[in-house]
């Protein structure tokens, strides 16, 4: 699989120096060599100008004054030292999966796996919810976009990495989980108990609101959504419908392939879709709109919340950039970051390679899209089943 993925989950990057394994330490008073058995150490990759014998010096101290030393797993610690020196760039979104959190990571970008379907991510340091999948048992239970997750199953998720949380929220159909879930507004912290099924990922609702309003609802952009959608375009083209309404709230991403084919159907050939910043001194990669651009002529209104990250995040900021479409909703989630997945010899890394930007050079990764007609819905809302949201994007529409 060569495409680019853009998806809210975090992970990864190589220990730049896979020198581990018979080692040495300098000890106070006198150097010393001393063997480290469990571990080969090799210079593979050892950058310059990096001393490892500080790396074996505490290593050393561990194996020998540790109280439970026996104890003492190595390959245990050579995981939480990878892990150690990827937290230190302080990016929630390159770390590393040892083998069971690898395994996990590439069923879900299968489309289907059990546990209780939503994406979740790290914002403010804190495991937060990016969005539940519609009818999916965390959306069934009241799981909103936003939620922080302050346990799971009593466990506090305060130095938890996101890896360790899916591992823990993931589970058997049938089986149960608890989160203890801090919302905005709220007093106190309110438990979720929710039991856990088969998730399958849905890709693209279609229907005609008014007479002449099509409106799209993108879950997730997946190979199947690039289908789907391409089906729904051809309804519209073949329908009264004059406007349409995108509605990319709670999608957490999928592929950049995806993202900018769909972007296609709506802006002229060659228009900038995203553009892709590798850092300093690397050049920037331009993803433009390669299609004929159907609906071009079409009102649109785009609906965004604090669901919506990654790929839902390059299409709305492309449709407003290139034609001065109206965002409507709650403020995106602001993961506008390229993860590539590297496999090791024993899990894997997700290293950020790239940051989007929209087509005017505006920064995601962190920032999110503000929208042009801010709305909140309540959880009134939600329990009238009212969507002023979606209320209001037809009115505007109506009104041109």
């Amino acid at each position: 699989m060569n495409k680019k993925v853009v998806i809210i989950f975090v992970f990864i990057l190589f220990l730049g120096a896979s020198a581990f394994g018979s080692g040495f330490y300098f000890g106070k008073s006198k150097a010393r060599t001393e063997i480290i058995f469990g571990v080969q150490n090799s210079e593979l990759g050892q950058p310059q100008g990096v001393d490892f014998s500080l790396f074996w010096e505490a290593w050393a101290i561990l194996q020998n004054k540790y109280v439970e030393r026996d104890n003492l797993d190595p390959k245990q610690m050579l995981y939480g030292a990878i892990s150690g020196m990827l937290k230190s760039l302080k990016d929630p979104y390159t770390v590393f999966l040892p083998p069971q959190e690898s395994k996990i990571f590439k069923e879900d970008m299968s489309g289907e796996f059990q546990g209780v379907g939503m994406e979740i991510g790290m914002r403010d340091g804190q495991i937060t919810v990016i969005s539940p999948l519609e009818e999916t048992p965390a959306f069934i239970a009241g799981i909103m976009a936003g939620d922080k997750i302050i346990m799971v199953n009593g466990s506090s998720t305060q130095d938890m990495t996101v890896e360790e949380a899916v591992r823990l929220i993931r589970g058997q159909k049938g089986t149960a989980v608890i989160l203890t879930i801090a919302r905005k507004g709220w007093q106190k912290t309110k438990d979720f108990e929710i039991i856990r099924d088969v998730i399958q990922i849905p890709s693209i609702k279609f229907e005609i609101k008014d007479n002449d309003i099509a409106y799209i609802k993108i879950y997730h952009f997946s190979e199947t959504a690039r289908v789907e959608f391409s089906k729904a375009a051809i309804k519209i083209l073949n329908s009264n419908a004059k406007k349409i309404i995108l509605d990319i709230r709670n999608n957490p991403g999928g592929f950049l392939e995806i993202a900018q084919d769909i972007s296609s159907w709506f802006l002229k050939k060659g228009e900038i879709v995203a553009i892709e910043d590798f850092g300093q001194n690397k050049e920037k990669n331009e993803y433009k709109s390669n299609g004929s651009g159907p609906f071009v002529n079409y009102p649109v209104a785009v609906l965004i919340n604090e669901g919506s990250a990654s790929a839902s995040e390059i299409l709305a900021g492309a449709l407003r950039d290139n034609r001065g479409i109206k965002l409507i909703g709650e403020k995106s989630f602001g993961k506008g970051s390229v993860q590539q997945l590297e496999d090791l010899r024993e899990g894997s890394i997700k290293v950020t390679i790239a940051r989007w930007l929209t087509p005017k050079g505006n920064l995601i990764s962190g920032l999110g899209l503000e929208p042009d007609v801010k709305i909140e819905i309540t959880e009134d809302n939600i329990k009238s089943e009212k969507d002023p949201q979606l209320d209001k994007a037809i009115n505007l529409l109506n009104e041109l």
